[in-house]
Parts: structure tokens; C-alpha cells; sequence
């Protein structure tokens, strides 16, 4: 596998749905363009953040190939393959593939709950699989595992998986794989899930973000990476707070799932933006509706995206 190009802001995109359901294209395509205008190093198709679990293959691949389309080679494309098995894993890497993205993020099996060495001949099997490169996404809130620093490294260092998606929420357990990660070589490239302390991760070595909501506001993620490499710290803890403002989005709803609250929020503002054209989730999750939605555009009306 050879080395890979991968790094800075590569937002989770949301799924956009129109009103009867069914994938919505034009708004689809409206904020691919939005986050590549916005000056993003990358897309993250089919993650937690774009509704896999609940789209059909027929919808996955729909997805795959607009984003492939609609980006037209201007950024690197990754995509989610997550499912419960290493089979029907493949079976999802076969769709990405034909899609043309240049990169796959898998999780750890789940249902099945595998422990350690089955997780790691899970991804060993993958890496046979493909000649795309893998990302380990580490995500133990979706799937009750949380994945071994020492396989992780084993992997990187014998080239099986390209990189870490690290959406463990464990800040300690980051430090340490990205430390582990430096004395190994730098086999892996590196990411953070997280929104709000993305100044930190990129303090202790993190090669890039995944932020949700990079959708709603891409071009502070862009300008916080720029401020990082620049080594001006200060300019990243204040743009970093303007971004925890911003995060306040999600915590609007009450009563809902953390699905509705998080997610809805994100496509609440990003319908608000006139990005996208509705909130809706897809079944069973409610679309956020009332003095919740009242309270999200207030806050993305005080960050001023409306007229950045």
C-alpha cells in the first residue's frame, strides 16, 4: 500500500433528506460544495454523522458516487464500510470501490462483539480485500470495543490499515497511541472525532479533524488547522471557543436520543443555512422541531454564519 496523502479537515458529511425521505441530491451536492469551497482537505461520506446504519446499499451507493462526482477529484473521499462481519464488510468495500473513493474507514465488527485478536485478523482480513487504504475508525460508543493501541500500531507499522479515526472520547488513550504512533515511525495517520478539543489534539500531533460540525461551519475548522500549523496557538484556542460556542447546538433538544439531539442539530443548521433543504432523519429519529430549532438558529445566528 503506498504511503497516504491524508490529514487536516475532512468533515463526517450529513445525509440529506428530502421531505418524503428519500436521498435529496441538489442539497447533497449544494454542501459538498459548500465544504470544498470552504477549503477542506477532505469528505467523510457514510459515517455515524451521514446515517449509515439506517441507508440501503442502493442509498450508500448513491451516496458514494455524487460525492465522487461532485468533488471531481478537488479532495480526497472516504468513505464508511461498517458493518458486522468481515464478509459483509467486504461486500460494502466492493461498493466503495466501484464508487472510486480513494479511502475506506472501517470499524470493529460489532453485534458479533469480537475481543482483540478477532478484531485484529477483522481488519488483517480487509486489508486482503482492497488495495484502498484503511482507516481504523475507533468508536467504542457504536460498537463496545475499544480498539488495542498495540494492535493499532502492529497494523499501521506492517502497513494493514493507513490510519486512526479516533472517536473514543478516551483523551488519554489519545495521547498515548498519538505518542506510541511517534516512537513507531509514524506509520499512521492520525485524526480526532472531536469538536470542541481540537486545539489539544492538534497540540499532542494529531494529522487532522473529523468534526460533525465541520458541516455547519467548515471554514473555522480550516482556518483552526491553518492557525495550527502556523504554530500561532493563540489564535487556535480563540477560534477553537468560537467553535464550543457553536457546539451548543447540539445540547438545544431534550427527550430526543442522542442521535436527534447531535445530528439533528447539525442538519437543523444547516437547513436554517439554506444548505440543505430539510432537518429530517431518517426513521425512526424525529426531526427536531419547535423552540428547539428556534434555539439552534439563534446560536448559529450569533456565530454569524449567515453572513460569513
Amino acid at each position: 500500500m503506498s504511503a497516504p496523502t491524508f490529514g487536516g479537515v475532512v468533515p463526517p458529511l450529513v445525509t440529506p433528506l428530502t421531505a418524503d425521505g428519500a436521498i435529496d441530491l441538489e442539497s447533497f451536492e449544494r454542501l459538498v460544495n459548500h465544504l470544498i469551497d470552504a477549503g477542506v482537505d477532505g469528505l467523510f461520506v457514510l459515517g455515524s454523522s451521514g446515517e449509515v446504519a439506517f441507508l440501503s446499499d442502493a442509498d450508500r451507493t448513491l451516496v458514494l458516487t455524487e460525492a465522487v462526482r461532485i468533488s471531481a477529484g478537488r479532495v480526497k473521499v472516504m468513505t464508511g464500510v461498517n458493518d458486522m462481519t468481515p464478509a459483509r464488510v467486504v461486500a460494502q468495500i466492493r461498493l466503495a470501490e466501484a464508487a472510486g473513493v480513494d479511502a475506506i474507514v472501517a470499524t470493529a465488527p460489532f453485534y458479533t462483539l469480537p475481543n482483540q485478536a478477532e478484531i485484529e485478523t477483522h481488519f488483517r482480513l480487509l486489508a486482503a480485500a482492497t488495495t484502498l487504504p484503511i482507516f481504523a475508525y475507533d468508536v467504542p460508543v457504536r460498537v463496545h470495543n475499544k480498539l488495542s493501541l498495540d494492535m493499532l500500531i502492529r497494523l499501521g507499522t506492517e502497513g494493514i490499515i493507513a490510519g486512526v479515526k479516533d472517536s473514543s472520547g478516551d483523551d488519554v488513550g489519545f495521547r498515548r497511541l498519538v505518542m506510541a504512533n511517534r516512537a513507531a515511525g509514524s506509520p499512521l495517520v492520525v485524526f480526532t472525532g472531536h469538536e470542541v478539543v481540537v486545539d489539544g489534539a492538534l497540540l499532542l500531533g494529531a494529522d487532522g479533524v473529523v468534526p460533525g460540525l465541520g458541516n455547519v461551519d467548515p471554514k473555522r475548522y480550516v482556518d483552526l488547522f491553518a492557525a495550527s500549523k502556523e504554530g500561532d496557538w493563540e489564535a487556535v484556542r480563540r477560534i477553537q471557543d468560537e467553535l464550543s460556542e457553536l457546539f451548543e447546538i447540539v445540547f438545544q433538544a431534550s427527550g430526543v436520543s442522542g442521535e436527534a439531539a447531535g445530528l439533528g442539530a447539525f442538519k437543523t443548521a444547516l437547513a436554517h443555512l439554506d444548505i440543505i433543504s430539510t432537518n429530517r432523519m431518517s426513521p425512526p429519529v424525529p426531526a427536531l422541531t419547535g423552540d428547539t430549532v428556534e434555539r439552534i438558529q439563534a446560536i448559529v445566528d450569533r456565530a454569524g454564519l449567515l453572513v460569513r
